[in-house]
C-alpha cells in the first residue's frame, strides 16, 4: 500500500480508532476485499505511523464488529465475508462505541432518549480512563434532548388512567431528573483534569418513540423504544403501565465512513437532531 492511504491528523498520533475506521473505509469501498489478507501488523504500524500495539487495538475492534476473522500475533487477519446489508444489521454496544469516540481530540455526544439512564451507565468506562489518565481529548460537548416535565406521556403512563393520581409520571420525572444530575456532575468533573465541559439539556413537547445518540458527528447509534405492558411496584403497590425498557432496547449503528447509505442516514440524523434542538426544544432545568 502506498502513503496516499495514510489518514491525516493535523499532526498528532493516529489513535487505534482513526486506523480502524481508515480500514474500514477500505473493506467497504472494495479496496480490501472479502477473503483478502491485510498486510502484516508491522507493515500497517509502518504505514500509519503507529506503536504495533496501537494497530493490534484497530484489528480487534474490527474483529468484534464482524469485518475480520482470525486476529491474532500470527498470520495477518482477513477480511470477513459481509452480506451487502451489514453496515446497519448489527446490534452495537453503546460503552464501546462511547469509549472509541473518547479517543478523540474533541468530544461531541448528542441524545435524545426518555431518561438519561443508559448514557449514564455507558459513560462509566470512557470516564474512568480519563481518571486514570489513559484517555485526554481536549474538550467535551453534550446535548441531551429529554420529555418535558408537563407532557402527558405516551409511555410510561397507566395503561388506566385514574384522575390525577399519576404516581407513574412523578416517578420517571424523578428518575430523569435524578440521572441527570448525575450524568452532568460526572461530566463536569472532568474539568479537574483540563478538559473543557459543556453539558446542555433541553427538553421536547412529546414523548419520543425512538432512542438516538449521535458520536462526533461519524457515527449515529439509533433504538426503537418497543412499548409493553407490564405490572410494576410503585409506592409500594402494583401498577399496570404501558412502558419502554430502554436498557433492553437494541441499538444499530450507521457510520459515515460505511458507505453511501449510512453516511447518509448520519448526516440526516444530525440534522433531524439540530432541528429539534433550534426550534420546539426548550432548556431544562433538573429539579433537586
Amino acid at each position: 500500500m502506498t502513503s496516499e492511504h495514510t489518514p491525516m491528523n493535523g499532526g498528532r498520533m493516529s489513535s487505534p480508532e482513526d486506523v480502524a475506521e481508515e480500514l474500514r473505509r477500505r473493506i467497504r469501498t472494495g479496496e480490501l476485499r472479502p477473503g483478502a489478507s491485510l498486510p502484516t501488523q508491522a507493515v500497517l504500524a509502518g504505514e500509519f505511523g503507529v506503536a504495533r500495539s496501537v494497530v493490534r487495538q484497530a484489528l480487534q475492534r474490527l474483529q468484534g464488529d464482524g469485518l475480520l476473522t482470525a486476529v491474532t500475533r500470527g498470520a495477518p487477519p482477513r477480511v470477513a465475508s459481509l452480506p451487502e446489508e451489514e453496515p446497519a444489521s448489527r446490534p452495537a454496544a453503546l460503552g464501546p462505541r462511547l469509549l472509541s469516540a473518547f479517543e478523540h481530540e474533541d468530544v461531541r455526544i448528542d441524545a435524545l432518549c426518555l431518561t438519561t439512564e443508559s448514557l449514564l451507565i455507558a459513560l462509566g468506562e470512557s470516564l474512568r480512563r480519563i481518571w486514570q489518565g489513559d484517555l485526554r481529548p481536549s474538550s467535551v460537548q453534550v446535548r441531551v434532548l429529554l420529555p418535558g416535565n408537563d407532557i402527558e406521556l405516551a409511555f410510561p403512563r397507566r395503561t388506566q388512567p385514574q384522575g390525577e393520581d399519576d404516581v407513574v409520571h412523578d416517578r420517571w420525572l424523578q428518575m430523569r431528573d435524578a440521572f441527570a444530575q448525575v450524568l452532568r456532575a460526572n461530566l463536569q468533573s472532568l474539568r479537574t483534569h483540563g478538559i473543557s465541559v459543556d453539558v446542555a439539556l433541553r427538553e421536547l413537547p412529546f414523548t419520543p418513540p425512538v432512542k438516538l445518540y449521535m458520536l462526533n458527528g461519524r457515527e449515529a447509534l439509533f433504538a426503537y423504544y418497543t412499548v409493553q405492558v407490564r405490572e410494576e411496584l410503585i409506592e409500594d403497590r402494583p401498577v399496570e403501565i404501558f412502558d419502554a425498557l430502554g436498557l433492553h432496547s437494541a441499538l444499530f449503528s450507521f457510520e459515515s465512513s460505511a458507505g453511501v447509505r449510512d453516511q447518509q442516514f448520519v448526516e440526516q440524523s444530525a440534522r433531524w437532531f439540530q432541528a429539534l434542538w433550534d426550534t420546539v426544544a426548550t432548556p431544562l432545568v433538573p429539579e433537586a
